[in-house]
């Protein structure tokens, strides 16, 4: 009974003594994980393109102190943060251009890029200036290329992060739809070009989703969050065409980056 008793108590000591392990281990990693830098990468939808506030030494990269990166960055005081996304860029730009921050000391990564490989702004050119069949056959156009060239150039990128950063979380941003159906716009697009533009954000939507989720990276779907917040909602986040600053058209305003897009990094950060 008296070496039962001594069992227990050891067994006791010993548990206590791993549970205080265990804590101080986890509270360990938590820090660890607190201290790891914070990288930025993407496109116009990143940088923060529509939401103003830009910051002067960013240039025509038009980086904003009011796009979601810069907001979760100033919430959640990562040890660096490096704020590299650009308007405009493309895969190949990202390539290039901006992975330089990335180390084995960056724990978290935020990427948004494809949209300019497929033509976004071309479709919406096209769209804007010309018929509405002219409309549709740039769409399935870019639609060809989602299909058939862009899976390609979203691994190099993806590769390239994991390569660089093998220990980062990485974040896929995707892109909202641009247009409330039968809302309350009565002129402009035709309500055919409205759902085809749509679709054709859902189309690219599901390509990068899946080559984020074949790279292991989580995917920021935020159609949910504009979901009637798009234009011609009557509460649109989004810019719609602004013939006195052509580059804000289509781009997310200061609204629509901390309602739309900052929840969802957040989430899933």
């Amino acid at each position: 009974m008296r070496r039962s008793r001594l069992t227990a108590y050891v067994t006791s000591l010993l548990l206590a003594t791993a549970f205080a392990l265990t804590g101080a281990t986890t509270a360990q990693a938590s820090q660890q994980a607190a201290a790891t830098g914070y990288v930025a990468l993407g496109d116009s939808y990143s940088s923060g393109v529509g939401a103003g506030s830009y910051i002067s030494s960013s240039g025509d990269c038009k980086r904003s102190t009011k796009a979601y990166p810069y907001l979760w960055a100033a919430a959640n005081s990562p040890s660096s943060f490096s704020f590299t996304a650009c308007s405009g860029a493309r895969t190949g730009d990202v390539l290039a251009n901006q992975l330089g921050p990335l180390d084995s000391g960056t724990g978290l990564v935020s990427v948004s890029v494809g949209g300019n490989d497929a033509g976004f702004a071309d479709v919406m050119t096209t769209c804007v200036l010309q018929s509405e069949s002219s409309c549709l056959a740039r769409i399935n156009t870019a639609k060809a290329y989602v299909d058939s060239t862009l899976p390609g150039k979203l691994d190099s990128v993806y590769s390239a992060i994991s390569a660089k950063a093998p220990a980062a979380q990485v974040v896929v941003v995707g892109y909202p739809r641009f247009y409330k159906l039968s809302g309350s716009c009565l002129t402009g697009l035709s309500e055919t070009e409205r759902a085809a533009i749509n679709g054709a954000a859902d189309y690219l939507d599901s390509a990068i989703a899946k080559r984020a989720a074949d790279h292991g990276f989580t995917f920021g779907d935020v159609r949910s969050t504009f979901t009637n917040h798009e234009i011609c909602s009557g509460s649109a986040w989004l810019h719609s065409l602004n013939l006195l600053n052509i580059g804000e058209s289509y781009h997310p305003t200061a609204a629509g980056q901390s309602g739309g897009y900052l929840p969802v990094f957040t989430a899933a950060a």
